[in-house]
């Protein structure tokens, strides 16, 4: 991902009112995060944490999706998730459900659109090796990391797809 600018990440959001995006949070690593590992900038709003952020380029336009982490209940340390973006496997709550309002009418009626992903929206770091997830086994693939640096990337344009459409 090419570096981004405060305006700029708060002027590609889709699904949010402008107060929201004025309102909110920015990763307080913002200055200092990785781009050239980024297929994406996820983060958690410090200030609300039961809100997050997801910015990405989509046919070289910056869209950001305001999310909604859900708060389940707590399965045990050996039950695992997988976030369906990178597909890493988590244990003890590294994968919690997000919901994205849809744009347009369907938003205004209160549709949403939901996918498991790491809490940490570190998924970029975890496709590359450049973060383990804590407590989970690394499952051995066959894909190069450039296949799974392009799956991430469908994976998360077809997310996009179904908020924006």
């Amino acid at each position: 991902m090419r570096p981004v600018t405060e305006p700029d990440v708060r002027a590609s959001f889709v699904n949010c009112s402008k107060g929201e995006t004025k309102r909110l949070g920015l990763p307080r690593d913002f200055a200092d995060l990785p781009w050239d590992d980024l297929d994406f900038l996820g983060w958690r709003d410090p200030g609300a944490p039961e809100r997050a952020y997801l910015v990405a380029e989509r046919d070289g336009v910056l869209t950001g999706v305001a999310l909604r982490v859900t708060s389940g209940a707590s399965r045990g340390f050996t039950s695992r998730s997988m976030c369906s973006l990178c597909l890493t496997t988590h244990t003890n709550g590294g994968v919690a459900l997000m919901a994205a309002p849809r744009t347009g009418g369907a938003g205004r009626q209160g549709n949403t659109v939901g996918q498991y992903l790491c809490t940490d929206l570190a998924c970029s770091l975890y496709t590359r090796g450049r973060k383990k997830a804590p407590g989970a086994e690394v499952i051995d693939e066959t894909l190069t990391l450039e296949e799974k640096i392009a799956r991430i990337r469908v994976n998360l344009r077809s997310f996009l797809d179904k908020v924006t459409g």
